[in-house]
């Protein structure tokens, strides 16, 4: 069963299909709920039994599904730009990111499960709901528990997600200057090398290994959800949240909005504040 539906969220139970180029800018998230299946996720191989919670942010890394008989599981699939959009700046993804690109199995609790599976059930009962006025926001607060719910059952499981190698060492020290809020005004990987007195190839080819995206997809992420907050809640210019940020001008810090946020920071301001009651 595949129901593809509004804002290209979809839910399904076809385990052959996590795969699908159509998911390719998405995250899925599925659990099995009966039986067993295993597949190959960059490079390395997985099982899953009932209860088990898989996170793959690069669907198209995952080859080699094989189902037992019997298998049985659900899963959801979403944007990957919509989701970010729904976090704040520090938030539990930048380095749990880490340990699910290289593991993205959780081992959950059947309690963990089923709180998994009610989320799942909430999602779907609202997705049909397409001529609500605020059905984006609606759906976007559903996502985000299920979210933070899937942030609680793998920090249980995964206290130290980082290893002590040295790779392990720049990875956690790069999302340490991340964290503190640097791309506020940095955001540069260059500078986060200078920081770390690594190479910056050295750092884009460490952190693109490890997490499976970009330096600077870490950088900017960052801060296009600082400039968010800046236009949700400040009552600051653009030109002030600009300087502020430290962009050369407010036409820079326009395109960077517009590359980032989709829309320029007048649109997002205006589309935002016509939405709050």
């Amino acid at each position: 069963m595949t129901a593809s539906l509004h804002d290209n969220i979809i839910i399904s139970t076809d385990f052959r299909q996590i795969n699908s180029p159509a998911f390719y800018d998405c995250i899925v998230h599925l659990i099995c709920m009966e039986g067993h299946g295993s597949f190959t996720y960059n490079g390395a191989r997985f099982d899953l039994s009932p209860n088990d919670i898989a996170v793959l942010s690069q669907p198209q890394a995952v080859t080699d599904i094989e189902t037992g008989e019997g298998m049985l599981c659900e899963y959801i699939v979403a944007p990957e730009k919509f989701l970010h959009n729904l976090l704040p700046a520090n938030n539990y993804s930048i380095a749990g990111c880490v340990s699910l690109f290289s593991d993205p199995v959780i081992k959950a609790t059947p309690e963990e499960a089923a709180d998994f599976l009610n989320d799942i059930a909430n999602i779907r009962k609202r997705l049909w709901q397409h001529d609500r006025k605020f059905y984006t926001e609606m759906m976007g607060c559903l996502l985000e528990t299920m979210i933070y719910d899937l942030f609680e059952f793998h920090a249980r499981a995964n206290e130290n997600v980082l290893t002590t190698d040295r790779t392990g060492y720049v990875t956690r020290q790069f999302f340490n200057l991340i964290e503190a809020g640097r791309p506020k005004t940095e955001r540069e990987v260059s500078y986060y090398a200078a920081q770390l007195h690594i190479t910056q190839k050295y750092l884009s080819d460490t952190i693109k290994r490890v997490t499976g995206k970009s330096a600077s997809t870490h950088i900017n992420g960052y801060a296009a959800a600082i400039i968010r907050g800046y236009l949700q809640t400040s009552t600051l210019s653009i030109t002030q949240i600009a300087d502020e940020m430290n962009f050369s001008s407010v036409s820079y810090f326009s395109r960077y909005c517009t590359k980032h946020l989709g829309v320029s920071p007048i649109e997002y301001r205006s589309v935002y504040s016509a939405k709050v009651p």
